[in-house]
């Protein structure tokens, strides 16, 4: 089997040896207790419940009217006992439902729905109901990917298993023990876009699951569900960060291009993270929502490196000591991978649809070293997987020039964090970046408001006439 790749990136240390090979096991908070952000992807979502309330797993507890939106269900069974604001990963406030779990197994679980006998409406409706989001980190709502733009002819849906992030390796995991559930997935999400293949596509450090998937693509073929759907296949594409990010996975895997600003519905792809497509076969198959998630909980201070699957809303700090066990000297705790992980203040932060790890990183796995002057080496612009010049970037942001910034392509940047991995005075590019992106919005915002105004100003002067 041949291995694809794409220009630029980096090779940080994998670090995933401890954990790579442990089964993912349930674990509960020792409250008994989760707190669920009513908000997990998309629009914000209001809350559909009250305190005292008493709710079912899998019952639905927020959401909107907006189609950008997801909802939110119980993760156990149990009684309302707070809805509050308190810290979430990124640590911000952002509102929380706690539930207080009573032992019982009541579930409000949607009806089984064939996928492959309902109409498209039924399919996006149900994936919908069912609360998806991209579980890779974007938390993107996926019947939203699901539904490309009109107009947009969809050839590939990829299934992202790629988990080039060192440290983690849930995602391994979940191919290995599900791999039935990650093909299902994948023949669904062909069905809905009509895409005619569907591709795994793994780094070359994890070419020992293609004969696991390949098994669970023939049992599939033996029970095939429309013209097209069994068209499934197995692709390496080299072990190299950012291999997972979505740009970077059609180039290696396809050869095609997202265009700048573009989707990859521009580029006839849509991709999927396999812990998503997995949660789409339950979500059919068992009218199950996406209530619980896997991730790994690794790193140096980590004294047992576990995969876990918790109900959603755990609080880290409820798994420790009972669950993680940490030893002395933790540095920084991180929610997601090293490259583009958030540092968070502590542990009482609660576990969200697109938690894919937690990290408890020594002293020496960080890099706590300030930053010294550019040296204008060019390092950033030979390492940028999205072919940016990442130097020029930061020069016209620090200058106050932001339209020399998007010239330069800072709305194009995916923030994944080779430039910063690689720059020898430990400049903060990503930070920068993401504060130039949020200048651009907010820019745009005042634009949109003065349009507005203008408008209305227009409207009233004719009025008067």
């Amino acid at each position: 089997m041949s291995v694809t790749s794409f220009k630029g990136g980096v090779h940080p240390p994998e670090r995933k040896s401890r954990s790579e090979h442990l089964g993912i096991e349930s674990a509960f908070p020792q409250t008994k207790t989760v707190w669920i952000p009513v908000t997990q992807g998309g629009a914000p979502n209001t809350p559909v419940v009250s305190v005292g309330d008493v709710v079912a797993r899998g019952q639905k507890i927020a959401s909107s009217e907006a189609f950008m939106s997801a909802p939110v269900h119980a993760s156990v069974a149990g009684t309302v006992k707070k809805i509050e604001t308190r810290l979430v990963t990124g640590n911000v406030d952002a509102l929380c439902v706690a539930i207080e779990a009573d032992g019982s197994d009541r579930t409000a679980f949607l009806p089984p729905l064939d996928p492959f006998m309902c109409t498209r409406e039924e399919s996006l409706a149900r994936v919908r109901d069912a609360g998806l989001v991209g579980m890779g980190g974007a938390a993107f709502p996926t019947h939203v990917k699901m539904n490309p733009p009109k107009g947009s002819r969809i050839d590939y849906v990829l299934a992202n298993g790629a988990e080039c992030e060192p440290y983690l390796t849930v995602d391994a995991r979940t191919m290995a023990e599900s791999a039935e559930k990650v093909v299902d997935g994948l023949a669904i999400a062909m069905r809905l876009t009509g895409a005619p293949a569907g591709i795994i596509a793994l780094e070359d450090n994890k070419a020992d699951l293609a004969p696991v998937l390949e098994k669970a693509i023939a049992s599939q073929r033996c029970n095939p569900v429309g013209p097209g759907a069994c068209d499934i296949s197995v692709r390496l594409c080299k072990t190299k960060y950012p291999q997972g990010g979505e740009k970077m996975l059609i180039k290696a895997v396809v050869g095609r291009e997202v265009p700048s600003g573009g989707l990859p519905s521009a580029a006839g792809c849509v991709v999927q993270n396999v812990g998503t497509l997995k949660a789409l076969s339950e979500a059919f198959r068992e009218g199950k929502p996406l209530v619980d998630r896997a991730l790994t909980v690794s790193g140096g201070a980590c004294a047992e490196p576990k995969n876990l699957e918790v109900p959603i809303g755990t609080l880290v700090g409820d798994l420790i000591p009972s669950v993680i066990k940490l030893n002395p000297g933790v540095a920084k705790i991180l929610a997601g991978g090293p490259m583009m992980g958030v540092s968070m203040k502590g542990a009482d932060f609660p576990v969200q649809k697109n938690t894919s790890g937690v990290l408890f990183l020594t002293k020496e796995e960080t890099s706590l070293l300030e930053e010294s002057p550019c040296i204008g080496c060019g390092a950033c612009i030979r390492a940028c997987s999205c072919r940016l010049a990442p130097v020029l970037i930061v020069r016209a942001i620090d200058g106050g020039n932001l339209d020399e910034a998007k010239r330069c392509g800072l709305m194009d940047c995916v923030e994944c964090g080779t430039c910063a991995y690689v720059c020898p005075a430990r400049v903060k590019l990503v930070q920068r970046f993401r504060v130039g992106k949020a200048l651009v919005r907010a820019e745009a915002q005042r634009a949109q408001a003065r349009a507005a105004a203008a408008a209305a100003r227009a409207e009233q002067t004719k009025g008067e006439r």
